[in-house]
């Protein structure tokens, strides 16, 4: 094989015909983590023993002719927010004792072992997953590979900087107010937060409404196979939906030209940085030309930021609440911010919160009964300085005030995702969102398929 990173699909693609191994591919990965972590920062653990066990096991299911299925032996991760058996899951906290019993497999990681995915380790995130980028006090900052004096994005940002970077072809992350699109838009790849329930969650997070989990990939194709494995049901999670009638892996083929998809530069509101608006819109309209209706328009909402924030923190309080005395003493200072936020708010906000979500999801739904999917940019600004909660200089102090476009999503619980879109004058990735109805996950991902293949982009 040439040097070029391969997708997942090529890899399997190679197991079939000999060509590679799934044992080479987890050695590769390894030697990439090896050469390129200690500037990145993407794991918090690295386990290469466990992971050349499951890839020996995965070559006999290959050499044998009877592989588990379409993802067999390509090498992952898994967010350090996802219980892992045998695994400490210590949410980038120093509050958390990683000494105790670790015997249980979220839904997430059962699923990845049940399709033979080799598991290397687990990516780094931000304390509980609280903001839009991947430092904490226990795992330092996590960098972008394209140019690691910024940031990843988060707060997948581990498993964003994994993939892009080679080390492991998929990753899982999780999203409550962008934490997957954000951190794929920055690094160049693909990243989903699909529908609400679509992927099972336990413990059930303290995020509630706003939590996803989300496949991240070099390739649409292979974001699709990943959910594939990831929409299997779960019992332990009373919100998860029915599996999937069809796969992802063929909807992703559907052919979308001649839908109609309404064009948002900027929600009405948001400002974009022109030259992240001027890649977008150029994106935009090579869908045109390859055959999707374009509408330039707006949804017709204004930013619920301040219904987010009460959701938001609410939540954060709420989990923290239940760590050990003096933890507060070894929190992030801005997630202590956020934790005394959380408790000012009273249940009759929250549920005044709590409406505001369902008018703009009620507001979305009459949307898309006109319009297909809906286009915007993901972040409307390229990655900036590494180790910021905020871009410096921004006069910004909360994290959503810069990630407008994402959270919105998740307050309504549509499927979303984020495609590279093009490159800065100064090789930062830029990515666009399609957003479509909830339940059309599919739909989303053959809109992003077809971006991919009238403007193919390079991974880092």
């Amino acid at each position: 094989m040439n040097d070029r990173m391969l997708t997942a699909s090529e890899l399997v693609a190679a197991y079939a015909t000999g060509e590679l191994s799934p044992i080479e591919a987890t050695q590769n990965a390894l030697q990439a983590i090896e050469a390129r972590d200690g500037e990145c920062n993407a794991y918090c653990l690295v386990d290469a023993d466990r992971a050349l066990e499951q890839a020996k096991a995965s070559e006999i299911r290959w050499r044998d002719g009877n592989p588990i299925g379409w993802l067999d032996g390509v090498p992952s991760s898994i967010k350090d927010m996802f219980l892992t058996q045998g695994w400490p899951t210590v949410r980038g906290s120093k509050s958390i004792d990683p000494n105790q019993a670790w015997d249980v497999d979220s839904p997430v990681a059962a699923r990845m072992r049940e399709a033979g995915l080799v598991v290397l380790g687990k990516t780094t995130t931000p304390e509980i997953a609280w903001k839009g980028v991947t430092d904490s006090p226990l795992c330092g900052i996590t960098r972008n590979p394209v140019d690691p004096s910024k940031t990843a994005g988060g707060s997948s940002g581990g498993s964003a900087a994994a993939v892009a970077a080679g080390m492991g072809e998929l990753s899982v992350g999780t999203d409550g107010g962008g934490s997957v699109r954000i951190p794929a838009s920055f690094c160049g790849i693909v990243g989903l937060k699909p529908t609400h329930g679509r992927i099972p969650l336990y413990p059930a997070s303290p995020f509630g409404p706003l939590s996803h989990a989300g496949p991240m990939a070099r390739s649409v194709d292979d974001t699709a196979l990943l959910l594939d494995v990831l929409s299997m049901p779960d019992h332990r999670d009373p919100a998860a939906l029915a599996p999937p009638v069809a796969s992802y892996r063929e909807a992703v083929r559907r052919d979308v030209r001649g839908l109609i998809a309404a064009f948002s530069p900027t929600l009405g509101y948001v400002e974009v940085d022109p030259e992240v608006a001027a890649i977008v819109a150029d994106a935009v309209r090579a869908l045109g030309d390859a055959g999707l209706h374009i509408e330039e328009t707006d949804p017709g909402f204004a930013d619920p930021k301040g219904a987010f924030d009460i959701l938001w923190s609410s939540g954060a309080a709420k989990l923290l609440d239940t760590f050990p005395p003096g933890s507060e003493e070894r929190t992030d200072p801005g997630l202590r911010t956020v934790w005394e936020l959380g408790h000012t708010w009273s249940a009759s906000d929250y549920l005044d919160a709590t409406a505001e979500r369902a008018a703009l999801g009620i507001l979305m739904g009459e949307f898309h009964t006109r319009y297909d999917v809906l286009i915007t940019p993901t972040v409307p600004i390229p990655a900036f300085e590494a180790g910021h909660n905020v871009p410096p200089g921004s006069g910004m102090s909360e994290w959503p005030e810069w990630t407008p476009f994402t959270y919105p999503f998740n307050m309504t619980q549509q499927p979303a995702i984020s495609v590279p879109a093009g490159h800065t004058s100064t090789g930062l990735p830029v990515g666009l969102q399609i957003v479509g109805p909830r339940h059309s996950d599919d739909l989303v991902l053959a809109v992003a398929k077809l971006l991919e293949e009238v403007r193919p982009w390079a991974p880092a």
